[in-house]
């Protein structure tokens, strides 16, 4: 049997708008494109099902992806619970992802912790690889960074930690859907079109 992979996507740049609750946020022009250039590459022939969060970035991402391929939706996919403070300014937002990955079992300003969060993403992962309608090759989960960190430190049985962060965003690491065992950490999403 040849291996079978889940490859874990978070959506590429987003148009910021503060007066927008972030969930709702769209992709960017940039991100429009590194999404659609994805379209049809080879990755995507042993692909039997694309899921994503209920967030319009990754929503849109998976809908550019797609094709033909069926597109399902999870909920708890979504990104960490920021909305106790919404939009907050680059450098804020960093230091507050800092803090939320330094300490994850205390909520920053009222964010979700990050150790329940990283449950609630490892649990979506694990229903996503258990759902029938997943069929039974490759899976492309489009998300994002945060609970796409959470649940990379979970394969690699590591700590919770900033250090495995995306580098930016539209990026992607790939797991054997079978044993769940990391093949490789963050790449840039284009690297997918060359797989």
């Amino acid at each position: 049997m040849s291996l079978r992979l889940l490859r874990f996507l978070t959506h590429p740049q987003v148009r910021v708008d503060p007066a927008t609750p972030v969930p709702q946020w769209d992709l960017s022009d940039v991100g429009r494109a590194r999404a659609a250039a994805l379209a049809g590459s080879p990755f995507l022939a042993a692909t039997t099902s694309i899921w994503s969060s209920t967030e319009v970035k990754a929503l849109r991402t998976a809908e550019l992806i797609a094709g033909g391929i069926p597109h399902l939706v999870r909920e708890d996919l979504g990104e960490n619970d920021r909305s106790a403070t919404g939009f907050v300014p680059p450098e804020e937002f960093e230091a507050l992802a800092d803090a939320f990955f330094a300490h994850p079992d205390e909520s920053v300003r009222g964010w979700a912790n990050a150790a329940d969060e990283q449950r609630r993403i490892v649990a979506a992962v694990d229903a996503v690889l258990t759902d029938e309608r997943s069929g039974d090759g490759d899976i492309v989960v489009v998300a994002h960074g945060g609970v796409g960190t959470l649940l990379l430190c979970h394969l690699l049985g590591r700590p919770i930690t900033r250090e495995l962060d995306q580098p930016g965003q539209g990026h992607y690491f790939t797991v054997d859907r079978d044993t769940r065992a990391v093949q490789h950490g963050w790449r840039p999403l284009e690297e997918l079109s060359v797989e």
